[in-house]
């Protein structure tokens, strides 16, 4: 018998469960899927409860894959959809709704009449949290549930309410109701933590209307958070020795530990992240401040961007206008669509995010002319992401180089801080297989782009930080030799920043503003 190690990744889509072996090398992944559930206002929630099965689904499914004995599984680590935010019952686990996910913006009257009541919300969440007042955050969507779930509201006076993320709803459910905490990557992300302080908020807690006693206790990200059987999966519990944000295991798993080193996460949505140490850089350019991990005793943070819309617009090619059976035609049609074309898709489906923070943003398909067919609007499709990530590391180059930035914290400015910028952009998730859009990427950014030969870097993430703690694997087990396919600007600068030009005239349109960006 040998020993196994799983890394849970909880994603918006659905959950995997992957098995590595004693030298850290994957074995196998297994999915299930989870239904999303949108209603009629547009609203986005899932079933807690499918989650949880769904969870357990997949491990059982990945130990018959690999034909190991569930008795061999030593250990694991979780990753999860950030800011989806769930309210249960303490004592029964049972959820009060659905959670309401990441992507969902129906808190957004919630931030507008609490900024219109408390004029300097906005400026008090930015400089306790590092994070912008938005209804992306679960601040707002507790504060939406306790004012719309009226059995979360009693729960919450009688002391039995537990709000959290989907992290801190798994550990409840995998240590039988014994254990609610989360990690200081998700905690960071909830807009009710101060991320200088290290502790739960307690006046933002009070203008959002949360107890702090609602919320989960915070536990370094590769520490112990209980030990589980997989609901009698298992033959003896096991321990749950670590927890990251999806994001913040991929930085991990993509070994960026380092001021400057920079990952962008492309799933539904996408996550870029860059490193910037043990001291917080508050930037102005639109990207925000977030805890990386705690690991080993010590802080890092980073300044990180969020987009809504980067695989979800191929979800969009193919399921509502039909223009592809699957992700994979992309490629191929791009490449093939006309070069002089000069269509522009400004994906805000629901607003955009970072670096813009536009939410009343609508999304455009402009310039096409009578060139303008299937592929060109594919083409555009893909172009849309590598332009919005593109300017996001714009955005972390200027705010972690002076410009927009300062080191407000605990700590004087770290040396060299000011120095940080990208030189290189680490890479992760299913859309990376496509080597157009890696191209397009490069080109954009006018760097290299780097996709490593392992794929599941939320689930190596999650499962390294909790291995390496438990002793399992040594830091070099899993870092040391790693691939990566490289991709190299093939197109000049003064064309990359034409193209671009193009694109941030579409973006004014879409923004319905005179002067653009405002990063």
């Amino acid at each position: 018998m040998g020993q196994f190690y799983l890394g849970i990744d909880q994603s918006t889509q659905g959950t995997k469960a992957v098995l590595f072996d004693e030298a850290g090398q994957l074995v196998c992944r297994c999915d299930r899927a989870h239904r999303q559930l949108v209603s009629g206002q547009g609203w986005v929630s899932h079933d807690l409860e499918e989650i949880w099965a769904a969870t357990c689904g997949a491990v059982s499914d990945a130990i018959g894959k690999a034909g190991i004995s569930a008795g061999e599984i030593a250990g694991v680590g979780i990753s999860n959809q950030r800011e989806t935010s769930a309210a249960f019952d303490r004592a029964t686990g049972r959820p009060f709704c659905d959670a309401v996910v990441w992507q969902c913006s129906r808190a957004e009257s919630v931030c507008r009449a609490l900024e219109e009541k408390n004029p300097g919300l906005a400026a008090l969440v930015r400089r306790h949290t590092g994070l912008n007042l938005s209804p992306y955050f679960p601040a707002a969507k507790f504060a939406w549930m306790l004012q719309n779930v009226p059995e979360a509201e009693t729960a919450q006076r009688e002391g039995r309410l537990a709000l959290g993320t989907i992290d801190s709803w798994l550990v409840y459910k995998l240590t039988d109701g014994k254990v609610f905490r989360t990690d200081y990557s998700n905690a960071s992300r909830t807009q009710l933590f101060d991320i200088v302080r290290l502790r739960w908020d307690e006046e933002l807690c009070h203008l959002f209307g949360v107890e702090p006693e609602s919320l989960p206790e915070v536990t370094d990200s590769d520490a112990c958070f209980g030990e589980t059987d997989f609901d009698g999966l298992l033959p003896r519990k096991v321990p749950i020795h670590g927890v990251l944000g999806d994001s913040h295991a991929a930085l991990f798993g993509q070994g960026c530990f380092a001021p400057g080193q920079t990952k962008s996460t492309y799933g539904t949505g996408s996550s870029v992240m860059m490193n910037t140490g043990e001291t917080p850089v508050f930037s102005d350019r639109g990207i925000v401040t977030s805890l990386a991990w705690k690991v080993g005793g010590r802080v890092n943070y980073v300044l990180e961007g969020n987009i809504n819309y980067s695989g979800a617009v191929v979800t969009w090619l193919k399921d509502d206008l039909h223009l592809i059976g699957s992700a994979g035609e992309t490629g191929a049609l791009a490449e093939a669509a006309n070069p002089a074309d000069t269509t522009y898709l400004v994906p805000a489906f629901s607003g955009l995010g970072a670096p813009y923070w536009k939410p009343d943003a609508r999304a455009m398909l402009c310039g096409m002319t009578r060139l303008t067919g299937r592929n060109e609007i594919v083409r555009a499709a893909l172009d849309s992401i590598a332009y919005q990530i593109g300017d996001i590391v714009a955005a972390m180059n200027a705010g972690s180089a002076g410009d927009g930035a300062d080191t407000r914290g605990k700590d004087a400015a770290q040396p060299g801080l000011r120095a940080i910028h990208v030189t290189e952009l680490r890479v992760d998730g299913g859309p990376t297989k496509n080597s157009y859009l890696m191209q397009k990427q490069s080109n954009t950014l006018q760097l290299p782009v780097l996709v490593p030969e392992a794929e599941e870097l939320s689930a190596i993430g999650a499962a390294a930080c909790a291995g390496i703690a438990q002793g399992f694997w040594k830091k070099d087990d899993i870092f040391g030799g790693r691939r990566s396919r490289t991709y190299v600007p093939d197109i000049s600068a003064a064309e990359a920043a034409r193209l671009a030009k193009g694109w941030h005239a579409a973006l004014r349109r879409a923004e319905g503003t005179a002067d653009g960006r405002n990063a």
